[in-house]
């Protein structure tokens, strides 16, 4: 017995194992007072991870404002769009009554190729992958709500949609440089980058909001936990001055140009007289925001400079006037005049013999200028006169990177050049904010491009254009007498007159004509083609109280000189008049609609015609069949009441018609139409077809046209030469 208690004495064990579960439980506190007080374990922040593995952080992402125009008519909004996916795994139609899968990828391939416009064979390739699911792309990335209801209607198993939101342009290319674009950046933000979308990038697309709440395990928000909640701040809507209707008058007169004459690239620019607020600007080359095929990144408004050429020969003779040394009956001998050692030419080479200033002006006479300079002017005399008409600096317009130009010159033959619009550079909204002087009576307006911003959140207008009119800049004499020399160079009836193409029966406009040498300086010399210059035109209408400014300009067509450029103006001008009734005594009232073309195809011809006479819209009607069986346009495709319906009925043999006097994309259009191929020969209008009007089709598979310029180009020309 002894020696087992003293064996129990000297038994550690229990004592090591009671000193082993102390240490641990003392450890275990010590463990689970760190992880209680201390606010960071292993680097980690205790109270943040417990937070954000409970917190639900959301974006609510604010609506880019919509950019209008000055009727309120949406020329930039966001819509929703869809990216199309088919979900290929059988999995997902496990325990469902419907098949939520694609059961089959031939039948989905052929049903959806139409649709999304691509192979049947590229859609089978990407049904019959080992995925789970697949976006159909590219003709299924971004479709439109339409497109999205027509696979809808189509009722395919295992195809879907994921909503997105992108920014949108209903008219495609048009205003295309004003409005610039917006896409979505690498954050999933549409954000502008180029135009109005990118200078005002800050106030179209407003400020997000953030959403925060406790959740449980399932996901719901625990009740009675704080939410912690910023509304999203919805961006401005913009309200441009634009007029849809006179910019779709210039789309229009651009695109003919650029289809007859092919320049190298063509502006015209519209401006209400009386407000300084554009109205319509086109140009070509141009894009679509929609698909971003751009070629050029400049605005030709306000970031082309270049030489003006003879439009500046108004600021000039104003500027003359101005001075009080002006005596129009004053005489000179025209045809040529010598600066030391070089010689400025009239653009005929000849002159007219001993000519008044008057004439000079009418018939942009260069020598003209230089005796004004060299008789009535200094340099510092027409410097200062330019750089008071806005010339050489920005007039500030509510559009990006616009540039100053430049009216630098110094010698005297510098100086003679510059006084008809050579050797100086100028952008075309610097010529229209000059050319409102005329219109209101020697003040000068700023222009606009911005009617109003309007906060969608509240409705409160946020910012208003109004006019700006400069200090009185030019006496109302001399204006009165510039009208009246600008009238006579639309109206004159003189060899000489350099403004007659321009001229519209019934309007009383003024101008002036501008025709700018290229200098090539690869060469060091100036292009000398027929086509090698710049032309330009400036008007305004009515003369007694101008409403309307127009400039137009237009570098190397193709053929022609400034014809294309005297169509479109034209055009442009008549457009705008009956538009706006300008003149009711010539002209009636017209609205020009838009469209969206019927199917037409069996229909009766009767009951076609009648509806497109009552639309407005103009037909040619192939063959005495009683039904359509071919149109053009197509169904689904824009048309404005000023277009032409080209219809084929059911006769057994139609005929041809006479296209005498058609112009060039009209007459291609209408054989194309006809099923032939086709031959031309020249450029401009048809003066003679290989298969006369009245043939029936028959056999005949190819045409032949010949084609000339609509204007006798010898019968006084528009072209000024420069200094030589």
């Amino acid at each position: 017995m002894k020696k087992k208690v003293e064996r129990l004495k000297t038994w550690k064990f229990p004592q090591i194992v009671f000193a082993f579960f102390f240490l641990v439980i003392v450890f275990l506190y010590i463990v689970f007072a760190y992880l209680s007080l201390s606010p960071n374990i292993l680097g980690i922040n205790m109270d943040a991870f417990a937070k954000n593995r409970n917190t639900v952080k959301q974006t609510l992402y604010a609506s880019r404002g919509t950019i209008y125009d000055k009727d309120g008519n949406a020329l930039a909004l966001n819509v929703s769009s869809y990216t199309v996916v088919a979900y290929l795994s059988e999995s997902r139609s496990k325990n469902s009554k419907t098949q939520l899968h694609v059961t089959d990828p031939q039948m989905t391939a052929e049903a959806l190729s139409p649709v999304l416009n691509m192979s049947v064979e590229d859609l089978l390739k990407l049904l019959t992958k080992d995925s789970y699911q697949v976006e159909l792309g590219p003709g299924g990335r971004g479709i439109t709500e339409l497109k999205k209801e027509e696979i809808e209607a189509l009722n395919l198993p295992g195809i879907d949609f994921i909503e997105d939101q992108k920014r949108y342009y209903p008219n495609g290319n048009f205003a295309s440089y004003v409005l610039g674009y917006a896409k979505e950046n690498d954050n999933g933000e549409i954000e502008g980058e180029l135009g109005i979308e990118l200078k005002y990038d800050n106030i179209l697309k407003g400020k997000n909001g953030r959403l925060e709440y406790q959740r449980d395990r399932f996901g719901y928000k625990i009740p009675d936990t704080k939410e912690y909640r910023i509304d999203a701040e919805d961006g401005s809507d913009i309200y441009l001055t634009i007029d849809s209707n006179i910019q779709r008058f210039l789309e229009s007169a651009v695109k003919e140009v650029e289809e007859q004459y092919s320049p190298e690239w063509m502006m015209i620019h519209v401006m209400d007289a009386k407000t300084g607020d554009i109205l319509g600007t086109s140009s070509t080359p141009s894009f679509d925001p929609n698909v971003r095929d751009i070629t050029n990144y400049e605005n030709p408004l306000v970031s082309y400079v270049y030489e003006p050429g003879s439009t500046m020969k108004t600021f000039t003779y104003m500027c003359t006037m101005e001075k009080g040394t002006y005596k129009g009956d004053d005489t000179y001998q025209s045809g040529s005049f010598e600066i030391g050692e070089d010689t400025v030419y009239d653009w005929n080479r000849v002159g007219w013999g001993t000519i008044t200033f008057d004439k000079g002006y009418e018939y942009s006479s260069n020598v003209g200028i230089a005796n004004l300079l060299d008789r009535y002017l200094s340099k510092k005399d027409l410097k200062d006169c330019l750089t008071k008409y806005g010339f050489g600096k920005t007039t500030g317009i509510e559009l990006s990177r616009e540039q100053d130009g430049d009216i630098q010159f110094n010698y005297p033959i510098e100086v003679a050049t510059a006084g008809f619009g050579q050797g100086i550079t100028t952008t075309a909204i610097q010529q229209l904010q000059a050319l409102t002087m005329i219109a209101n009576n020697g003040r000068m307006l700023k222009p606009h491009i911005i009617d109003r911003i309007v906060d969608p959140n509240s409705g409160e207008v946020t910012y208003k254009s109004k006019v700006e009119k400069s200090e009185q800049l030019v006496s109302t004499t001399t204006i009165n007498k510039m009208k009246d020399l600008m009238y006579n160079v639309i109206h004159g009836t003189d060899p000489g007159s350099t403004g007659y193409m321009y001229k519209i029966d019934g309007f009383d406009i003024i101008g002036k004509t501008g025709t700018a040498q290229i200098y090539d300086t690869e060469t060091g010399e100036w292009l000398s083609g027929k086509n090698d210059y710049i032309f330009s035109f400036t008007g305004l209408y009515p003369k007694e109280d101008p409403e309307i400014i127009i400039y137009a300009a237009m570098r190397k067509p193709t053929w022609g000189t400034s014809n294309g450029l005297a169509e479109a103006s034209k055009d442009v001008m008549q457009s705008i008049a009956k538009y706006r009734n300008m003149f009711s005594d010539v002209t009636s009232p017209t609205t020009i609609n838009e469209y969206t073309m019927n199917n037409y195809m069996n229909k009766s011809v009767i009951d076609v015609k009648a509806e497109l006479d009552t639309m407005g819209v103009k037909q040619v009607i192939l063959g005495n069949g009683d039904k359509v069986i071919k149109q053009y346009p197509n169904k689904g495709d824009q048309v404005l009441s000023s277009d032409t319906v080209y219809l084929i009925t059911n006769d057994s043999n139609p005929t041809i018609p006479d296209m005498t006097g058609w112009a060039r994309s009209d007459a291609i259009r209408m054989i194309e139409f006809l099923g032939l191929s086709h031959e031309e020969e020249g450029y401009g209008y048809v003066t003679s077809q290989s298969i006369p009007g009245g043939t029936p089709k028959g056999s005949n598979t190819t045409m032949k046209i010949t084609l000339s310029e609509k204007y006798d180009l010898n019968a006084g020309q528009t072209g000024e030469t420069p200094a030589q």
